[in-house]
């Protein structure tokens, strides 16, 4: 099994969500996140004081699938959330020992 974490921009979220279900993947978790990287933020002025926002708003979208599924969500994600503009977002692929269904004890895939 293997987790997927997605961090992609606010506005995308609806295309990704819809090209996941597309995938076959219907259990996700969505946080709202602040981020900063290459994209660096921007300037905004309030009352006459110039401010720098370098945290931004993101979306971080959280998967677990079997190992064989990973280029096919990876593929959904991308093709959705890619805009071509810095601050499109990252991808992170990390591997999980295991999944326990908290309600049945299910474990591994028939906990998923």
């Amino acid at each position: 099994m293997v987790k997927i974490e997605a961090i992609i921009r606010p506005q995308r979220l609806d295309l990704v969500k819809a090209a996941l279900d597309e995938a076959g993947v219907h259990g996700m978790t969505v946080l709202e996140v602040r981020g900063a990287g290459k994209q660096k933020g921007y300037t905004q002025h309030y009352r006459g004081a110039e401010y720098t926002v370098n945290l931004l708003p993101k979306i971080k979208v959280e998967i677990v699938v079997a190992d064989g599924e990973v280029d096919k969500v990876v593929a959904a994600i991308i093709s959705q959330a890619k805009t071509g503009e810095t601050g499109d977002g990252k991808i992170f692929i990390s591997p999980v020992t295991d999944v326990i269904r908290i309600r049945t004890e299910e474990r591994q895939d028939a906990a998923i």
